[in-house]
């Protein structure tokens, strides 16, 4: 009886003892219980964050070196921040249709932008298409001039300050009084946005100088249509003193005077750099040409596509500080390229 009596008391304890007890337990499997479920939530949260975002990138050609580094720059910079990229070519500066049905497929994708490097800046089918992407997704302009007012965005330098930079250095060279100089210029096609600047920028900083140019022939940027282009303005001007050219055309003009005498060449000045015209620059076949970092071109375009936000300067513009190297300059081994198996896949 005794134990009886004892052990109803233990128990009758032991509940009083439950009770504020259980109370605390419950609590904290429910506390535990919402930051579990808070946690889970952060994980989510975190994983959408985290999901990659898709971006469309149309190019006119990857013929030129020029395109290879915007390319290569994008890829670099899309890896970084976890973007997928979608490459399309449209096959040159005259292949207007199709780059306005890949335009198309674009804005009717799952992506979250385009980036477009326009083959024709003013062109009314581009600049229709372009509205009508921009209502279905951001769309950016890429290195070249695209005057359409629904852009997010326009990456790139503006070309007539590379043009003047080079026209600035040759009346450097050659002041306006001095001996008279002639010069062929080898343009891009002009469809292209970029090369009518280009050519405005390049004669305004030949005002003051005493550097004529005598013609001006134009062909895609491709190193089969340049070296066509070369041969041409070479056999119609064999005593010009100066060949200004863009990178392929300096390329092919490099390869068209390694066969002949040395002694009554021109000397070529480029538009903008490649590797090829790096190394011209280097070992001082050619004098000058004005860098505009294509490779950081790309890297910009992708922030700015991820970031959203808006352009900083004056004109909306976004794009690297130009530089003008000149033969033998102490800062052309700083100037980098891709590698030279570096190739994007193309849709």
């Amino acid at each position: 009886m005794a134990l009886k009596i004892w052990i109803n008391r233990l128990s009758k304890l032991m509940r009083r003892i439950s009770q504020p007890y259980g109370a605390m337990i419950r609590c904290t499997i429910l506390t535990i219980g919402i930051v579990i479920a808070l946690v889970a939530a952060g994980l989510v949260g975190a994983a959408r964050a985290q999901e990659a975002r898709r971006l469309c990138v149309l190019v006119p050609h990857f013929k030129d070196d020029y395109w290879l580094s915007v390319g290569y720059g994008l890829e670099r910079e899309a890896a970084r921040r976890n973007v997928q990229l979608r490459f399309f070519e449209a096959g040159g500066y005259r292949a207007l249709a199709a780059q306005l049905k890949q335009l198309e497929v674009c804005a009717q994708a799952d992506v979250d932008g385009i980036l477009i490097g326009a083959v024709s800046s003013d062109h009314p089918d581009m600049t229709a298409a372009v509205a009508r992407a921009a209502r279905q997704v951001p769309v950016i302009a890429l290195v070249n001039e695209l005057h359409a007012e629904q852009l997010a965005g326009r990456i790139g330098v503006d070309w007539r300050d590379m043009g003047h930079e080079i026209g600035a250095f040759l009346s450097r060279q050659h002041p306006e009084g001095a001996a008279p100089k002639t010069a062929i210029f080898l343009n891009g096609p002009r469809e292209a946005g970029w090369t009518g600047p280009l050519e405005s920028g390049l004669r305004a900083g030949l005002e003051n100088s005493s550097v004529d140019i005598v013609d001006v022939l134009r062909a895609d940027t491709g190193v089969r249509a340049q070296l066509d282009l070369v041969e041409a303005a070479m056999a119609r001007h064999a005593d010009v003193d100066y060949v200004i050219g863009n990178a392929p055309a300096i390329e092919a003009a490099l390869g068209v005077l390694a066969t002949q005498d040395a002694r009554a060449q021109p000397l070529l000045v480029s538009t903008y750099m490649t590797p090829s015209v790096l190394r011209g620059l280097i070992n001082g076949q050619v004098r000058a040409a004005p860098f505009d970092d294509p490779v950081q071109q790309g890297v910009m375009a992708i922030r700015h596509a991820v970031s959203g936000g808006d352009a900083d300067t004056p004109d909306g513009l976004i794009g690297p500080a130009l530089q003008l190297l000149t033969a033998g300059g102490d800062s052309l081994q700083s100037i980098t390229f891709p590698p030279a198996t570096y190739f994007p896949l193309i849709e």
